[in-house]
């Protein structure tokens, strides 16, 4: 039973968040400023449980989901990812399950993540150049090595795998062709994300954006013609081939939101349902998990036959600022 939105789009991705918590302090994502040593985060008895997580999972597979990522926050900090992963990989065999993480705690994680069914894993890494690295992450904990050798180790067990660097006009545009370079020369797909308004703290402007547009022309000045790849899953990102067979995406929500696919419901780690990253408005459905309700479902449903998000759309027409969550809380 398939339940559509106001704009006939399905419950295809779910994207939950596992904790609010992270080893970096991302300027686009949990500056510093705000996110610092004395910052509430959420006590581990209000996150949800692992069996609350996969009872989720189990109730919306008949509603035609496709697609559960865990994202946080960073969630490799949350402990036996890979028991949560085995958990839900015995509800469906078919069910795409995929991870995001920042890559540093991953080389160790990833014998564990692949034997317990995961079907593939985004690693954010944002430059290559340890300066550049530090600024954006705002941390000299880690290197960007650190997140190379979790890429590479990825790779070795043939986990799917991409790599995502969100472009910021002051901050690290320099790092486009070194990226690219590296990621082709290893054969991962790289995916560009263009600068988002994502939350109130990160102080986004449109000055910072970097468009897919003008990263490709960087790209096409190095290695010549791109051909745009003919793409019938409902994936985000616009994907492009050089000459020579590498192919690459640009994810482009500002310059070119892809609202009208959007098939993804979003669980904070506490319980709250979002039908948008950009959503001002949250659902509680931690008590109907706690309680195995009968009314989760019929809940759920409500909530999405009612949804109309097209923020990215409307972006340059709303006329009254909206209170968005934190990508750190709701996941990326």
């Amino acid at each position: 039973m398939r339940v559509l939105d106001m704009y006939r789009r399905p419950i295809e991705d779910l994207r939950i968040s596992l904790t609010d918590r992270c080893n970096f302090r991302c300027t686009y994502c949990m500056p510093r400023s705000v996110y610092g040593h004395e910052y509430d985060f959420l006590p581990r008895n209000e996150l949800l449980s692992f069996e609350d997580i996969v009872y989720l999972v189990e109730q919306l597979l008949p509603l035609g989901l496709k697609k559960v990522r865990l994202t946080g926050g960073e969630p490799l900090l949350r402990k036996d990812v890979s028991v949560l992963i085995s958990m839900i990989r015995e509800k469906s065999t078919e069910l795409d399950i995929a991870l995001t993480t920042n890559g540093v705690l991953l080389k160790q994680a990833v014998p564990s993540l692949k034997d317990a069914g995961l079907s593939r894993v985004t690693v954010s890494l944002d430059a290559l150049d340890n300066e550049i690295f530090w600024n954006m992450a705002d941390t000299e904990l880690f290197s960007p090595s650190d997140v190379m050798e979790g890429i590479l180790h990825a790779k070795e067990f043939d986990l799917g795998l991409k790599v995502n660097t969100v472009v910021r006009k002051q901050l690290n545009i320099q790092e486009v062709l070194p990226l690219f370079n590296r990621m082709k020369e290893i054969g991962v797909e790289l995916r560009f994300i263009e600068f988002m308004d994502v939350g109130e703290t990160n102080n986004w402007s449109m000055e910072e954006v970097v468009t897919g547009e003008e990263i490709r022309t960087i790209i096409t000045e190095r290695w010549g013609l791109l051909t745009p790849c003919v793409d019938v899953s409902s994936a985000v990102a616009r994907r492009w081939q050089t000459s020579d067979g590498y192919v690459f995406g640009c994810i482009e929500s500002v310059s070119r939101p892809f609202c009208s696919d959007c098939s993804r419901l979003r669980i904070s780690a506490n319980g709250k349902l979002f039908t948008c990253l950009f959503g001002e408005t949250s659902h509680d459905v931690k008590s109907l998990l706690k309680m195995r309700s009968d009314e989760l479902i019929p809940f759920i449903s409500n909530v999405w036959e009612n949804r109309d998000d097209r923020y990215s759309e409307l972006r340059s027409n709303v006329a009254t600022p909206i209170k968005k969550p934190e990508m750190s809380y709701i996941g990326g």
